[in-house]
């Protein structure tokens, strides 16, 4: 009996290193997403963003963050799909998601110099129409975007967001249609 316990046991220790090794190695959802939705000339810092943002579940949609540095400039920049949301949300609420997205992208980046958020809507295009190259037809639409420095509290970009001369560019059609409205 002896004889035979050792090399099993042997042989289970070496299966349940080598799965757990191998489930070690295993990229996470939030890894892939990083990874999937980075762009721009420096996709490594994109992606170390990507990787923060990426571990919460978020209503609206993140669907890219670029982050881009000419001259030792790095600006970031992410987008979130201004559709299909998660659950419904009011607008306050997505002022606390772009807020978090923002915070989130300066921890991560603290050498940024400015985070540009915008939400993007699909637009209908006519089958046939050119969707790529130099005769491209736009597939979304803008509807929102604000631009957050570095060191402004997301209780103060929240803040300047709400107000109409704050700098946010707000789609009013969209907005009306887009978030619940609090009673």
């Amino acid at each position: 009996m002896r004889s035979r316990t050792k090399p099993a046991l042997a042989t289970a220790l070496a299966a349940s290193l080598l799965c757990g090794t191998a489930l070690a190695s295993e990229p996470s959802v939030a890894d892939l997403d990083a990874a999937a939705r980075a762009a721009g000339n420096r996709r490594d810092i994109a992606e170390r963003i990507g990787d923060a943002v990426f571990k919460t579940r978020l209503p609206a949609e993140v669907s890219q963050i670029s982050a881009n540095e000419l001259s030792s400039h790095l600006v970031v920049g992410v987008r979130i799909w201004g559709v299909k949301f998660a659950h419904p949300l009011t607008r306050d609420e997505f002022l606390d998601e772009v807020a978090s997205v923002v915070t989130q992208a300066f921890a991560a980046a603290p050498a940024a110099e400015e985070v540009d958020v915008w939400a993007s809507v699909p637009v209908d295009v006519s089958k046939g129409a050119v969707v790529s190259g130099d005769l491209a037809m736009p597939t979304s639409q803008t509807v929102f975007s604000i631009t957050a420095r570095p060191g402004e509290s997301a209780a103060a970009l929240r803040e300047r967001a709400g107000r109409s001369d704050g700098g946010a560019y707000w789609d009013e059609e969209w907005a009306r249609a887009a978030f619940v409205h609090e009673a």
